[in-house]
């Protein structure tokens, strides 16, 4: 029986027409995407370099100034100051986070824990605490006068240090954003080691590797990516550390000044200095900082992951 060969009439369309249609149906799909980051961030970001380079002035009205802000910026002490605040912040205080969370994504990774789905909400529940509440709370636990620190003193007759003076109180700070975060750090942790393929584990201890052995070896090094991007987010967090300082402000107004950290400087320039020019400087100069160490750490990490 001879086969019959089917015959086709239709031509198949060209390439170039087809690579078209995908690319309109593409920008379909990104562009609400595109649309919404040109407007919430790349627009701001554009209006902020315009101010920069004007200076509202008494005599003459706002005025073109080109970098003069730029000058005044680098110049000006209190700025410095805050950033040098933030960075020591993000020295101490983002490893000790980071090493707490990594301590109890190991815990739960063990399997050696007992109600190990309630400690895990137990330790993730300070992140869902708004910001605001959680250093309020923390407030009136560091009051020497009406809070817990200073029950503690009367009950006890002694003199505890006073955790908002100006020699503690970024510790104090410090101990609040470590209380928020390291439950979401942990569960990127968790997560992380969750997809780990236990084949790693099993081959481990069959080479007699013990349990330290297999975290320092095996467990660490597979969540590398995970420790990166947890890192770059807590770098971005410490540089714009605001809410904090501005709240623990009318507690402590001694040792939080204006100038405390560097959103804090640009929030009062701009509401309380009617200087809105400078603060978009400012802020600028903070944005490239942040994308500048951010990008370092993210090279790093990829380095040692290769």
């Amino acid at each position: 029986m001879t086969a019959v060969t089917p015959i086709t009439t239709g031509r198949r369309p060209p390439a170039r027409k087809t690579r078209g249609r995908h690319g309109r149906v593409g920008w379909l799909f990104v562009g609400p995407f595109m649309a919404v980051f040109a407007l919430v961030f790349l627009a701001p970001i554009v209006y902020s370099l315009y101010l920069s380079f004007f200076r509202d002035q008494l005599v003459g009205g706002t005025s073109f100034v080109g970098l003069d802000n730029f000058e005044q910026a680098f110049k000006d002490d209190q700025f410095w100051s805050a950033v040098g605040r933030v960075a020591l912040f993000l020295v101490v205080q983002v490893p000790i986070m980071l090493g707490l969370a990594l301590l109890v994504a190991l815990a739960l990774d063990s399997g050696r824990i007992y109600g190990k789905s309630f400690f895990r909400i137990a330790v993730f529940l300070p992140y869902a605490v708004p910001a605001v509440v959680a250093t309020l709370m923390w407030g009136f636990i560091y009051g020497t006068r009406f809070g817990l620190v200073g029950n503690i003193n009367d009950a006890l007759g002694v003199s505890l240090p006073d955790p908002l003076s100006p020699s503690l109180v970024l510790t104090s700070i410090g101990n609040i954003v470590t209380w928020e975060f390291i439950g979401y750090n942990m569960l990127i942790f968790y997560s992380a080691l969750r997809v780990v393929p236990k084949s790693l584990y099993e081959a481990a201890e069959i080479d007699g590797a013990g349990q330290w052995r297999i975290i320092t070896a095996v467990k660490i090094p597979a969540i590398r990516g995970a420790l990166v991007i947890a890192t770059i987010f807590s770098v971005i967090g410490s540089f714009q550390l605001f809410n904090e300082p501005s709240i623990l402000q009318d507690l402590a107004p001694n040792a939080i000044t204006t100038y405390f950290t560097p959103n804090f400087y640009t929030y009062t320039l701009s509401f309380s200095g009617q200087q809105q020019n400078y603060a978009a400087t400012v802020s600028l100069i903070m944005g490239v900082v942040t994308m500048i160490i951010a990008y370092a750490v993210q090279l790093r990490g990829m380095r040692k992951e290769a």
